[in-house]
């Protein structure tokens, strides 16, 4: 008589697998571009964040330094005219504002799995070991502070409201009628719309809606909105990159404006 097997799988140790994979494909090759394209934006915005200059051009200022909030930025670029900062000659004022929305998106929980896996190698790709024999999650410093995501996404919404302010008085020209379409106007609406989706598909603007709800039959609009919000997340990938290559071209593009390198051309 046979002798008696368990069912399952024995929980014991790792394979011993000599090799770091078996994959023979180029799985390196998303990590890498990854890691080329998030330092290519670090460099990027950096530089235009102390480049303190180019970022407004009646009516179209950039993303990178709206809100204009120190007495240095041109009177027509400020919200308002309102300068809580003074005269913040000691910085540019995209400094001010920069820590928000990267913020928001350095604890994005997409953004985490991106960058653990090309920078920190944790792990690298799927059925690839990764270098690390400790693992403490975001449960210490210098990760914990990746639990604050939830405050950036509603700090990240009030930049929504002023880009998408910012969209809609690009419908004036640059003597202030109203009633006008520049390339600008399309570039900052395009702008606002994505960074939009890009919010509204977060996580935590899923869990904002629904996720303490016990009974969805007693929440029928938060419930709906859950569910819209659902079908957003799917995409949420997409929206973050899409976004973010979004927010530097338009950048780009005001600068190039604003340099009086190319015109901002009306369509009507």
């Amino acid at each position: 008589m046979s002798a008696p097997t368990t069912a399952g799988i024995p929980a014991g140790t790792k394979a011993k697998i000599p090799a770091r994979t078996l994959r023979t494909d180029r799985w390196w090759l998303q990590p890498l571009v990854t890691v080329v394209a998030l330092v290519a934006f670090i460099i990027y915005s950096t530089w235009r964040a102390f480049e303190n200059a180019y970022y407004f051009s009646e009516p179209l200022i950039s993303p990178f330094y709206s809100p204009c909030l120190s007495t240095q930025c041109p009177p027509q670029a400020t919200l308002f005219n309102w300068t809580p900062f003074g005269d913040w000659y000691a910085f540019s004022p995209a400094l001010l504002i920069l820590i928000f929305p990267l913020g928001f998106r350095l604890t994005c929980y997409y953004y985490r799995k991106a960058y653990y896996r090309s920078f920190w190698l944790s792990p690298p790709a799927c059925a690839v070991s990764e270098p690390h024999k400790k693992y403490t999650g975001e449960t210490r410093f210098p990760l914990i502070f990746q639990n604050s995501h939830r405050y950036f996404f509603y700090a990240g919404v009030i930049f929504n409201v002023i880009l998408t302010y910012d969209a809609i008085i690009a419908f004036r020209n640059a003597e202030g009628a109203w009633g006008h379409v520049s390339i600008g106007t399309l570039i900052l609406v395009a702008n606002a719309t994505l960074l939009w989706l890009y919010s509204l598909s977060c996580h935590s603007c899923r869990h904002a809606f629904g996720g303490r709800l016990k009974h969805f039959s007693a929440h029928p609009v938060r419930y709906k909105m859950w569910t819209w919000i659902s079908k957003l997340n799917n995409h949420h990938m997409k929206f973050a990159w899409v976004s973010l290559v979004g927010v530097a071209l338009t950048d780009l593009y005001v600068r190039q404006v604003a340099s009086g390198a190319i015109p901002n051309l009306y369509l009507f």
